[in-house]
Protein backbone atom coordinates (compact mmCIF):
# COMPACT_ATOMS: atom_id res chain seq x y z
CA UNK A 1 0.00 0.00 0.00
CA UNK A 2 1.19 3.66 -0.87
CA UNK A 3 2.23 5.62 2.10
CA UNK A 4 -0.07 7.83 1.24
CA UNK A 5 -2.77 9.02 -1.68
CA UNK A 6 -3.76 12.47 -2.44
CA UNK A 7 -6.95 13.74 -4.99
CA UNK A 8 -8.22 17.15 -5.83
CA UNK A 9 -11.30 18.08 -4.86
CA UNK A 10 -13.51 20.43 -7.03
CA UNK A 11 -14.52 22.94 -4.84
CA UNK A 12 -17.47 24.42 -7.38
CA UNK A 13 -18.58 20.84 -8.43
CA UNK A 14 -21.87 19.53 -6.86
CA UNK A 15 -20.47 16.14 -5.76
CA UNK A 16 -20.46 16.61 -1.41
CA UNK A 17 -16.92 17.29 -0.26
CA UNK A 18 -17.92 14.07 2.14
CA UNK A 19 -18.65 11.96 -0.49
CA UNK A 20 -15.34 12.86 -1.95
CA UNK A 21 -13.17 12.04 1.58
CA UNK A 22 -15.01 8.76 1.47
CA UNK A 23 -14.66 8.08 -1.94
CA UNK A 24 -10.46 8.93 -1.07
CA UNK A 25 -10.28 7.13 1.73
CA UNK A 26 -11.71 3.83 -0.07
CA UNK A 27 -9.39 4.44 -2.92
CA UNK A 28 -6.36 4.36 -0.71
CA UNK A 29 -7.33 1.13 1.42
CA UNK A 30 -7.96 -0.54 -1.91
CA UNK A 31 -11.86 -1.01 -0.12
CA UNK A 32 -15.57 -0.25 -1.59
CA UNK A 33 -16.78 2.96 0.57
CA UNK A 34 -19.88 0.98 1.06
CA UNK A 35 -16.94 -1.22 3.57
CA UNK A 36 -15.72 1.81 5.71
CA UNK A 37 -17.93 3.18 8.61
CA UNK A 38 -20.13 6.47 8.38
CA UNK A 39 -18.02 9.25 8.11
CA UNK A 40 -20.29 11.59 10.78
CA UNK A 41 -18.62 9.18 13.32
CA UNK A 42 -15.64 10.84 12.79
CA UNK A 43 -16.28 14.32 12.39
CA UNK A 44 -19.25 16.45 11.20
CA UNK A 45 -19.68 16.34 7.61
CA UNK A 46 -22.14 19.30 7.39
CA UNK A 47 -19.87 21.26 9.46
CA UNK A 48 -16.57 20.14 6.73
CA UNK A 49 -18.77 21.00 3.90
CA UNK A 50 -19.42 24.73 5.52
CA UNK A 51 -15.86 24.75 6.42
CA UNK A 52 -14.49 24.70 2.37
CA UNK A 53 -17.87 26.11 0.94
CA UNK A 54 -17.50 28.96 -1.35
CA UNK A 55 -18.21 32.44 0.41
CA UNK A 56 -19.75 35.57 -0.72
CA UNK A 57 -16.64 36.99 -1.34
CA UNK A 58 -14.95 33.94 -3.36
CA UNK A 59 -13.52 30.80 -2.46
CA UNK A 60 -11.71 30.45 0.93
CA UNK A 61 -7.81 30.24 0.46
CA UNK A 62 -5.78 29.01 3.25
CA UNK A 63 -6.73 26.91 5.86
CA UNK A 64 -7.57 23.19 6.69
CA UNK A 65 -8.62 20.55 8.86
CA UNK A 66 -7.05 16.97 9.42
CA UNK A 67 -8.81 14.32 11.65
CA UNK A 68 -8.66 10.38 11.78
CA UNK A 69 -11.39 8.09 9.61
CA UNK A 70 -11.11 4.67 9.27
CA UNK A 71 -7.78 4.28 10.59
CA UNK A 72 -6.19 7.15 8.31
CA UNK A 73 -5.64 10.51 8.56
CA UNK A 74 -7.53 12.81 6.22
CA UNK A 75 -6.08 16.49 5.48
CA UNK A 76 -8.61 18.91 3.72
CA UNK A 77 -6.94 21.94 2.35
CA UNK A 78 -8.81 24.66 1.66
CA UNK A 79 -7.25 24.55 -2.16
CA UNK A 80 -8.97 21.42 -2.77
CA UNK A 81 -6.22 18.48 -2.20
CA UNK A 82 -7.40 15.79 0.21
CA UNK A 83 -4.57 13.71 1.74
CA UNK A 84 -5.20 10.59 3.32
CA UNK A 85 -2.38 8.66 4.68
CA UNK A 86 -1.75 5.55 7.17
CA UNK A 87 -3.56 6.99 11.03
Amino acid sequence: MEDHYSVQYDRLDDEPLSVAVADAVATFRDEAVTELEPLHYSINADALERLFEPRANGLRSDGSVTFEYSDCLVTVTADGEIRVESA
